[in-house]
């Protein structure tokens, strides 16, 4: 059975996503000894399959070529018999070499009558985007200032009745308790803290237009090279432009090589017409610590009060700019979250939107067909240098994109990172690409961007929000507890298994493709819901319940 958009109730125990692929995939474990129908045949399975892994389904010689997806994603390393498990003990990574081609711009539209008139409450700015939130940011230029932003969220944070996350210090409290009254270490470690797990109650805000001060600490901004400080300047006004960002507070040492001056001149070329409160306060010429603090605090809360004007309005889903993310993949995510994003990508793009596609390290092997659908030939000369370039750094420093795949990917079925990035590029649907980005540049085309970040998820989030993602759709199969200070990321999860396991930290289950109980385009409609929930403020996802704001910006060199 090939992969494809339709629901079946009797979804089979394996599956052929591609009729080229001699590389199958297990939907549940398969015992050894089990007979597969191909090509009227009959193939046994040599060992036992476990459910999202690979098999062949013919003989293999050594350096025989390996197919999924209708691409190469690896070769055999051994001879391998037919019903053969495939793993990194007898395959390796190999993906086709890519060149300039012929453009392939073609797609087929997916329907979009039921969203076509749908519109978020979002927050207009002056450069004509629209926020799903709205955000005053505390930002230092070098790392010196961390300290400083840390004593700025204390005193404002809690005093403005902004939510705490849910935090364990009553079961130290109980702890402490034990410890006093004698109480056996194997005791303390059997406690049962349920009784103490009560959600913190919610005070009220007194900025009820303002959904939160975020404070974003970085390791970055002196002692590096200039290249990587300019990057640092371009990533912060990328989130100083930003639609979720009201306004900003910026703490200079004053000496670094991160210059007020430099962020200026990134934030003019994002928004040349810029004119949110942006406050910019040096150390080294204000002098004391007390001093920087005053005129902090007393400038950020006048910053507050402006910002609180602001109010939600209906906007149209065209001003929706979607990040497309994955991290602590598994071998159900190229066929299930993964595509489900790529139907929600084609529609986003029907309806005028904009989506960002990003993580070139997992776009190996799928270079010549994002290639030939960039809309003309210098964008595909721009992907292709970009993946070029990238890889050899990696090479250099010993360790290619064939080193991607994480120790849970691997044991989750992605043994290879052709196999990872088939899966991984299935997030981009099948638009054409209308513009290709380098780190820290902002989306400005309206359609499907891609983005050179690294595979990392948190910096690749990180990048892809600094690009302008108003909202970050996040598919993951094993599970990763990340979101972002600015944007909302949604997490959905490849299968029903992990939803139900980790329920605090997963917003949407796909693994109903798998199961048979949606097609991937049922799927996508029911995302695309949620996400109009959540950029209309109507809904949290659980990343924002959590306090999940990782901001970890990208220190240009080789991140995998």
């Amino acid at each position: 059975m090939f992969m494809d958009e339709h629901r079946s109730t009797d979804r089979p125990a394996y599956l052929q996503l591609h009729r080229d692929d001699n590389a199958w995939i297990a939907l549940k474990d398969l015992k050894a000894g089990m007979q597969i129908d191909h090509e009227m045949a009959k193939i046994t399975l040599s060992t036992e399959i476990p459910a999202k892994h690979k098999f062949t389904i013919q003989d293999l010689n050594t350096d025989d070529e390996i197919y999924m997806y209708g691409v190469l994603v690896a070769k055999a390393a051994v001879p391998i018999k037919q019903g053969d498990l495939l793993t990194i003990d007898n395959v390796y990574h190999a993906a086709k070499s890519f060149e300039l081609g012929t453009r392939n711009t073609l797609w087929d539209k997916p329907a979009i009558s039921e969203f076509e008139n749908r519109t978020f409450m979002g927050f207009y700015r002056s450069d004509g985007s629209v926020g799903t939130a709205n955000h005053w940011l505390v930002i230092p230029l070098v790392f010196c200032e961390n300290r400083n932003v840390n004593v700025l969220k204390e005193a404002l944070y809690a005093k403005l009745g902004f939510e705490k996350p849910k935090g364990y210090e009553q079961e130290v409290d109980s702890l402490i308790r034990m410890y006093k009254n004698g109480m056996p270490v194997q005791d303390i470690l059997s406690a049962n803290f349920h009784s103490n797990s009560s959600t913190p109650a919610e005070t009220e805000r007194l900025f009820a237009n303002i959904d939160g001060i975020k404070f974003l600490n970085h390791e970055l901004g002196c002692g590096g090279t200039r290249a990587d400080s300019d990057a640092l300047c371009g990533l912060l006004a990328g989130y100083i432009t930003h639609p979720n960002v009201a306004g900003a507070t910026v703490l200079s040492l004053g000496c670094q090589h991160a210059q007020a001056s430099i962020l200026r001149e990134e934030i003019q070329k994002r928004d040349p017409g810029f004119n949110k409160p942006l406050i910019v306060l040096e150390q080294q010429q204000i002098g004391t610590e007390s001093k920087l603090m005053e005129e902090a605090l007393k400038q950020t809360f006048a910053g507050l009060i402006q910002a609180n004007q602001q109010e939600r309005q209906p906007a149209p889903l065209s001003k929706l700019c979607i990040g497309l993310e994955c991290g602590g993949s598994d071998g159900f995510s190229g066929i299930s979250a993964n595509p489900a994003l790529g139907y929600l990508s084609d529609m986003l793009v029907s309806l005028g939107g904009s989506v960002i596609l990003a993580e070139f390290p997992e776009l190996c092997g799928v270079e010549q067909e994002l290639s030939d659908r960039c809309l003309d030939e210098p964008l595909a000369d721009r992907f292709m240098q970009l993946m070029r370039d990238y890889n050899a750094q990696a090479e250099a420093a010993g360790s290619g994109f064939y080193a991607n795949p994480s120790p849970g990917n691997i044991r989750d079925g992605l043994i290879t990172d052709a196999i990872k990035s088939a899966g991984a590029a299935k997030k981009g649907g099948s638009s054409p690409v209308v513009d290709v980005l380098d780190y820290p540049e902002k989306v400005t085309h309206a359609g499907l961007n891609l983005l050179c970040t690294p595979g990392s998820d948190v910096e690749s989030t990180t990048a892809e929000v600094a690009a302008g993602a108003n909202i970050v759709l996040f598919t993951t199969g094993l599970g990763t507890p990340t979101g972002n200070p600015v944007a909302p990321v949604v997490k959905l999860s490849t299968n029903t298994n992990l939803y139900q396991r980790m329920p605090d930290i997963i917003d949407i289950d796909c693994g109903t493709i798998i199961d048979g109980q949606e097609s991937i385009p049922e799927t996508a409609h029911r995302i695309l819901n949620y996400v109009i929930d959540v950029a209309s403020g109507r809904t949290r996802p659980k990343a924002v319940m959590l306090g999940q704001d990782d901001f970890i910006p990208w220190k240009r060199g080789v991140s995998l």
